[in-house]
């Protein structure tokens, strides 16, 4: 039992401190209860820190304690590698800055000590997801996280728009808690085993048999579920009615809690190619669906949130291709680049309001996009050559190969007939900047992770089709795109866009069936 895994244990404790400070203050917090709040999420991250450098000095640990309830493996544990030392400094980090903020931005609310508070406990339940060491932890903490996020939701009772959006992400959490709960029966049924290390051993033994095989299935829906996949994605899309600090909390582990649970049972979802397939199905579409909303929104922060809905459908979609470094790494980044988006949307507005308008936008015509995809193709292989294709899976290199297209969309705009000069070589610059931060950030990724997290296995005849038609399929919206444009005053494009901006209705039929089921149930009472 290692004592660098306890250590773990006392950034949710802390920040549970900061939460009941939070609700002491009951309505404004006074400023030495803003202080404590703050030191604590401060000290979450030194904790973090500490974490970090043990785990490089001791490796993999995982330490249990079961006198806390009086059995060995269901008790409190953390467990110590790389995947829960990243996540633990990410959300103590977003944390501790969407703590602050929201201290400046709620202030003169009457419910700003109860908001910190359950602010806090949601950090809390997350930080103890994340470091979980045993499969009812894990459980555990995955509801709650849930629940406390349920009443900051609710932190404007009385608008409607609230309540159906809280309502619809309750009713969605509730199934993953069962799908959730359901794959940690099977895992224990499997493996006879609650530690999670324990069980991810044995899995990459390839133990566990046909009941691992359908935890896997189990796990998969908890996590899609979890992370807005098509067609349940609608509560994401409408949480913009909480405080701007709840739509970056969501990034700090929460929206993103289905892609560690798959990078957490790596080894298990292994053993389920079929299971694999169907996330990269889901996630791709889901990705390719969120992008294309996207761009049809005009709220700032709507868009934003459908940015979110379309990267958690390439996160999954990494993770069923079984690249989970990259997906871990996507993470990281997403959620720092996101969190910083919604709490700096107003000031964007307000600089884009204040500016002159631009002059007129350069039109890539057919020839400057086929010169620009042929461009950022040419890029991707000089520089994947300067690393080694050889090492790459073919997988990764799909990857690239998806990344490049949004390179091709930039290179588009620059060498468009229009373009002035500078904006050309800007974007050229661009280009060369996102293939260097690819194969850079991926072979850091799997050096970090090497001996925690499984590499991708060779493909077989199923794998290769999936990985051939995300590729078709990302290029083709990726020229579409970039062509937009051209065709975008033609009616059909006008009746497209449409049906596009209200999301093809998928959310109006959720709402619909979820409306029939809450009457059925208040009938059946």
């Amino acid at each position: 039992m290692a004592a660098s895994s306890f250590l773990l244990l006392g950034a949710p404790l802390l920040t549970l401190a900061a939460a009941a400070f939070g609700f002491a203050a009951r309505g404004r917090p006074s400023r030495l209860e803003l202080g404590m709040i703050e030191a604590a999420a401060l000290a979450t991250i030194a904790i973090a820190a500490a974490a970090i450098f043990m785990l490089a000095r001791d490796g993999a640990t995982t330490g249990t304690l079961g006198a806390l309830t009086g059995a060995q493996g269901i008790g409190l544990s953390a467990r110590l590698d790389v995947v829960s030392a990243t996540m633990l400094m990410l959300v103590s980090f977003i944390g501790w800055v969407v703590l602050r903020y929201a201290a400046t931005y709620l202030d003169g609310e009457s419910g700003h000590g109860r908001f910190m508070g359950w602010l806090g406990v949601t950090l809390a339940m997350v930080m103890l997801l994340v470091t979980a060491g045993n499969l009812v932890q894990l459980v555990l903490a995955w509801i709650a996280t849930s629940l406390a996020l349920h009443r900051l939701l609710l932190f404007y009772p009385d608008r409607i728009a609230a309540r159906r959006a809280a309502r619809k992400k309750f009713v969605t959490a509730r199934a993953a808690d069962v799908a959730l709960i359901g794959a940690a029966a099977l895992l224990i049924r499997a493996y006879a085993e609650t530690d999670i290390g324990a069980i991810a051993a044995a899995a990459a033994r390839g133990e566990g048999g046909g009941w691992a095989i359908a935890a896997a299935g189990l796990i998969a829906l908890a996590a899609m579920l979890k992370s807005a996949q098509f067609p349940l994605h609608g509560w994401l899309t409408e949480v913009m009615e909480a405080p701007t600090p709840v739509s970056a909390l969501l990034h700090a582990g929460v929206i993103n809690a289905g892609g560690f649970l798959l990078i957490r049972f790596a080894d298990v979802m292994l053993l389920a190619p079929g299971v694999l397939a169907i996330l990269v199905m889901v996630g791709g579409f889901t990705a390719l669906f969120g992008g294309l909303v996207m761009l049809t929104q005009p709220a700032v922060k709507t868009s934003l949130a459908w940015s979110t809905v379309a990267q958690m459908g390439f996160m999954i979609m990494q993770c069923g291709l079984a690249l989970f470094p990259l997906a871990l790494l996507h993470i990281v980044a997403h959620s720092l680049y996101k969190a910083h988006s919604f709490l700096a949307s107003g000031g964007a507005v307000d600089r884009i309001a204040a500016a002159r308008r631009p002059g007129p936008v350069a039109v890539p015509r057919p020839r400057a996009v086929g010169r620009a995809f042929l461009a950022a193709l040419a890029i991707y292989a000089a520089i994947g050559a300067l690393f080694g294709f050889a090492d790459k899976s073919p997988q990764a290199l799909a990857l690239g190969a998806i990344l490049i297209f949004g390179v091709a969309y930039l290179l588009a705009q620059g060498l468009a007939d229009a373009a002035p000069r500078p904006l050309t070589r800007r974007m050229i610059g661009y280009a060369l900047i996102a293939s260097l931060a690819y194969f850079g950030l991926h072979a850091l990724a799997l050096d970090l992770t090497a001996g925690t997290l499984p590499a991708a296995p060779p493909p077989g005849a199923l794998e290769w089709t999936l990985i051939v038609l995300a590729v078709a399929s990302f290029g083709l919206v990726a020229v579409a795109q970039a062509m937009f444009p051209l065709w975008a005053h033609h009616p059909a494009a006008a009746g497209l866009r449409v049906h596009l901006a209200n999301g093809l209705y998928a959310n109006a039929v959720h709402d619909r069936l979820l409306g029939g089921w809450r009457l059925r149930v208040r009938a059946a009472e």
